[in-house]
């Protein structure tokens, strides 16, 4: 399974696309996220991704660097429907509040030859914390990731390996999120900026980490790997370099500190 992380900023970014990754089994993926804008539809041909095997999307919460994307990903799935290239559903998993606001978008924005298919070939479930979700092969368990800011959730993720990847969301871990990603084998996870840079851009005003908290984070948790993202993008041209030795300075495991369109082998 690849990891393809298909933008790594957080909401304000000009440098990068807002955070979203994509799970690939095969030609099969998953989709976590979207970001922002119709910036996804180049993200996702940039990264060789293609709508006709796209057929689950998760949406982590309903700020605009992350959902407004999904009314583009829809749009584009029921566009390949249209055109006979498309077979099955597309299933989108989000919370009641998410739920609230994107379906009734889609319906209100796409014309009517591509909204007809919301409710027959293109769904929102609403999803709850516990919930079991299966596809490509994992069994993901969804949580409330307790956020500070508006309600979001996380997923832990049973890879067909056996792996576990967790996926925290764009906010510093709860405590009671902890024990979800205690010993993982992956470790996906918001890093504001560097600590070294928190005077600069604030985080903790924000209710976002740092490179080093998030790394302190996943050793204290026993993770064996480290995916830092949601990030600044004025310190874009060292970011990798200087994240990684951030991260290092505390973490004894893997750091990928990821540019757009990376891929991970996991």
């Amino acid at each position: 399974m690849k990891l393809i992380i298909l933008g790594t900023g957080n909401a304000m970014v000009t440098h990068c696309y807002n955070t979203c990754f994509a799970l690939q089994q095969d030609e099969e993926f998953l989709l976590v996220d979207a970001g922002g804008g119709n910036g996804i539809l180049r993200q996702m041909e940039q990264a060789k991704l293609s709508f006709s095997h796209l057929h689950h999307l998760f949406l982590t919460h309903a700020h605009t660097d992350h959902l407004l994307g999904v009314v583009w990903v829809v749009r584009a799935v029921a566009e390949t429907i249209n055109k006979g290239k498309y077979e099955g559903e597309l299933t989108v998993w989000c919370h009641d509040v998410s739920l609230n606001i994107v379906e009734p978008l889609c319906r209100a924005l796409l014309p009517g030859k591509l909204g007809k298919h919301i409710g027959t070939r293109i769904h929102f479930v609403e999803i709850r914390p516990g919930d079991k979700l299966q596809c490509l092969g994992m069994d993901l368990t969804v949580f409330d990731i307790f956020s500070t800011k508006a309600k979001q959730y996380g997923f832990r993720a049973v890879l067909p390996d056996g792996q576990v990847l967790v996926c925290l969301g764009d906010e510093p871990c709860h405590p009671d999120c902890q024990d979800l990603a205690r010993g993982c084998d992956w470790l996906l996870t918001e890093a504001f900026c560097l600590y070294d840079d928190r005077d600069i851009f604030r985080p903790y005003e924000k209710h976002h980490s740092t490179a080093k908290d998030g790394a302190a984070l996943a050793q204290e948790l026993g993770a064996k790997h480290l995916v830092l993202y949601h990030t600044e993008d004025k310190t874009i041209a060292t970011r990798k370099a200087r994240y990684t030795a951030e991260a290092q300075s505390v973490y004894a495991g893997a750091v990928f500190v990821p540019d757009d369109l990376d891929t991970i082998e996991l």
